[in-house]
C-alpha cells in the first residue's frame, strides 16, 4: 500500500484568521493583529525512583503564556497598562482566535483564552527606517477552551 499523504489544499493559511478581545464586556475585533501565539506549558517535578537509575517526571500543573503583535493604531492595551499604573487595578480579559481556510477540509478551529493579563508592552515607538508602527504585548492566561475543533482529515485513521 502506498503512503497516504496530506493534500496541499488542507494546509491552513496562517493569514485566514480572526481575533476578538473582550475587555470588561466590550468586544473588539482586533483587526490590527499581525501575529499571535498562545502556549501551554506543563510544570513538572523531577523525582527519584527506587530501583531505577534514571529520574521520573510528574506533572504538577500548567501555565499559559502568549504574545500578540498588532499594528499600533489602537490604545486599548495602553489603557490597561495606564489604568494599572494609576489605580493598581489589574484588568483581565479574554481573547478568541478562529482559524478558517475555506479551501481546507479541516474546517474551523476556535480557541478562547480566558483570564488574560498583560505582562507589559511597548507604549510608544518610532523607526526612521521602518515601515509601520507595531506593538508587541506579552500576556498570561488562566484558562482556555477549544469550542470548535478542526475536522480530522481523511486518511488520518
Amino acid at each position: 500500500m502506498g503512503n497516504i499523504t496530506m493534500n496541499a489544499k488542507d494546509a491552513i493559511s496562517a493569514k485566514l484568521a480572526e481575533c476578538f478581545v473582550t475587555i470588561e464586556n466590550r468586544r473588539y475585533l482586533l483587526m490590527q493583529g499581525k501575529d499571535f501565539e498562545a502556549k501551554f506549558e506543563k510544570t513538572k517535578k523531577e523525582l527519584n525512583i527506587l530501583g531505577k537509575t534514571g529520574s521520573g517526571n510528574k506533572s504538577t500543573g500548567w501555565k499559559g503564556t502568549g504574545k500578540i503583535t498588532i499594528y499600533k493604531n489602537t490604545s486599548i492595551f495602553d489603557e490597561l497598562m495606564e489604568r494599572y499604573k494609576n489605580t493598581g487595578e489589574d484588568v483581565y480579559f479574554d481573547i478568541q482566535v478562529t482559524n478558517e481556510d475555506p479551501t481546507s477540509a479541516a474546517g474551523i478551529c476556535t480557541m478562547v483564552f480566558m483570564g488574560c493579563n498583560v505582562d507589559g508592552g511597548v507604549l510608544a515607538a518610532f523607526d526612521v527606517d521602518g515601515d509601520f508602527l507595531e506593538q508587541e504585548i506579552d500576556f498570561t492566561f488562566e484558562d482556555f477552551a477549544n469550542p470548535t475543533k478542526f475536522t480530522q482529515l481523511a486518511g488520518m485513521q
